[in-house]
């Protein structure tokens, strides 16, 4: 009874599938949104204020960031929680498939987090004629918060590796 129930819970993993390969649908979202950005500059390159031009392009960069966000959770949680995934060594295999576990896979969210977080807030302050101040310092604290919480995953994941050793 024991083992059944211990190869079920196992096999309980691949239910983990389906919501990574949903990820695949946001990412696939996430490029629509990026080139209907593209289609809405074209047009008005030359008449678009530089402000309003980089604040475009730092949205961009933030869907990108999200975008590698998505490759490296749907990529290294399917690798981590459910199978391998069996790609042939060619040129196009991405470096770190395959070598990415848990700990690595939760700093690489949280400095992702951060970096999407520092261009937020760029976009913030290069629009502050059109927020408020209080409203500047709460996002000023997430995202302090947010570089604390990662220098400290960082921090503890690097000491219980070195109590692994």
């Amino acid at each position: 009874m024991e083992r059944f129930f211990e190869k079920l819970l196992y096999s309980a993993r691949w239910i983990m599938a389906p919501v990574y390969l949903g990820l695949s649908f946001v990412l696939l979202a996430l490029a629509v949104k990026f080139f209907q950005e593209v289609c809405h500059i074209i047009p008005n390159i030359f008449s678009i204020e530089e402000v309003d031009l980089v604040l475009t392009t730092l949205s961009m960069i933030d869907i990108a960031l999200v975008g590698g966000l998505i490759v490296m959770v749907m990529f290294s949680g399917y690798e981590n929680f459910v199978s391998k995934i069996d790609v042939d060594e060619h040129n196009d295999k991405l470096g770190w498939l395959g070598k990415m576990d848990t700990g690595s896979l939760k700093n690489k969210v949280a400095a992702s987090i951060v970096a999407i977080s520092s261009i937020h807030l760029l976009k913030v302050f290069m629009n502050t004629q059109h927020i408020a101040n209080d409203k500047i310092k709460w996002y000023l604290l997430l995202h302090v918060t947010f570089v604390a919480s990662a220098f400290v995953m960082g921090y503890l994941d690097k000491i219980s590796k070195k109590e692994h050793k």
